[in-house]
């Protein structure tokens, strides 16, 4: 680790600094010559990227930062805070430490929480800034954690692992067979040195294409902050072989959304409806869980056709997403789009339509933006409709 970073002078410098531009910046002449500019550049980056994501770290002094990358890359706290809340125990140990974000809000459960990192610098940024944060429970290991699993005797509460969606063959991969450690292939011995493992994938991946890969898997836990797929989460037990829970949840500034049903429930009653008074569009995570069915059913809200996820009722509900009024409902016509939309302000969203947005909005020259909220999408009579609608806040 590159200690003279710490210098008192250089940490006002990169605290002063932060949220500068960097290419401007990196014009001017290096003040503190024994410091590679290119280091403190970094530092004042990486800062900057971690002012929301990671506001303990950015208020903390004295914290050492990885690259830019590094911190774009790790869980933000608001996401860590939550997956820690999902398990507890005496002893965690996280097999893929990274930036240490994780472990920091897992060792509010555990009495003892082990970091492995292979990458040897930044092992020892995380246990410098552990040490800065006065985080005394968690243990930094700079090395493979699969040698550090295969050499101790001791039997884990949980493993957690992130592994790596960077294949030095196959670049940026998400199923787990092509990720760093193979965990499919290494689970077995997982659950030799722990009865419980939390796997964190990449968003993207398909939730039956990871249940293909794993087994003994009790719940999904799929985390979306803002409206956005941040994490999902594969929770195992060893020798589980009862229903799957899929559990939702998404975190905004002023509540947070949850959902839940069992994966495979086929008795859950679907109504489809005409578009009604009120609209119903699922937050990110519920989208991400394919539990359609299972939102008409739990809330007694009409679908308006199997494939568009979008839903109706005539009175106003508290339903995890974005809420609308539908001020009119018109035929998707030339004559009536003419009349109603052309050349006009409108927020477009499309769900099983046959025209993407960008084309929408060219074909009749409506302007993105204002109070305007319109669905181009189809009804269950196969229809193609336009919903008009004002936003719920």
């Amino acid at each position: 680790m590159n200690t003279p970073i710490l210098h008192p002078d250089i940490q006002e410098y990169i605290i002063q600094n932060t949220g500068a531009d960097i290419t401007k910046l990196a014009l001017q002449k290096n003040p503190f010559p024994e410091v590679e500019w290119i280091t403190i550049l970094n530092q004042i980056e990486a800062r900057s990227k971690a002012k929301d994501k990671l506001p303990t770290w950015f208020a903390a002094s004295n914290i050492v930062f990885p690259s830019k990358i590094s911190v774009e890359q790790t869980s933000s706290e608001k996401t860590a805070s939550y997956k820690a809340s999902l398990i507890s125990g005496k002893t965690l140990i996280d097999l893929t430490g990274g930036f240490g974000v994780d472990d920091y809000y897992f060792s509010r459960n555990f009495k003892v929480v082990a970091h492995c990192e292979i990458n040897q610098e930044l092992s020892a940024i995380v246990k410098h800034n552990f040490q800065q944060l006065e985080i005394k429970h968690v243990f930094c290991y700079p090395e493979d954690s699969i040698n550090i699993l295969k050499e101790s005797e001791m039997k884990w509460d949980w493993i957690y692992i992130d592994p790596s969606r960077r294949n030095d063959a196959k670049g940026k991969v998400f199923m787990l067979k092509d990720c760093l450690p193979n965990v499919p292939e290494l689970l077995d011995f997982y659950l030799e040195k722990a009865d419980s493992v939390l796997i964190k994938t990449a968003p993207i991946l398909d939730i039956s294409a990871g249940l293909s890969e794993l087994k003994f898997v009790q719940n999904i836990h799929i985390i979306a902050l803002q409206n956005e797929v941040k994490e999902l989460l594969f929770e195992i037990h060893k020798n589980y072989l009862g229903p799957i829970s899929i559990k939702t949840v998404n975190i905004l500034k002023d509540k947070t959304e949850k959902f839940e049903f069992v994966l495979e429930n086929n008795n859950a009653p679907v109504s489809y409806s005409l578009p009604q008074k009120y609209l119903y569009e699922p937050n990110a995570a519920i989208m991400k869980s394919g539990g359609f069915d299972e939102i008409s059913s739990f809330f007694g809200v009409g679908k308006l056709h199997r494939h568009s996820h979008l839903y109706t009722s005539e009175t106003l509900l508290d339903f995890p997403g974005r809420r609308f009024e539908i001020q009119k409902v018109i035929p998707y016509s030339k004559t009536e789009m003419k009349n109603e939309l052309s050349n006009q302000q409108a927020n477009v969203t499309t769900r099983n339509f046959p025209e993407t947005v960008e084309n929408i909005r060219k074909k009749w020259k409506i302007k993105n933006g204002g109070n305007l909220y319109c669905f181009f999408t189809t009804d269950v009579k196969d229809n193609k409709i336009v919903l008009i609608c004002s936003k719920i806040n």
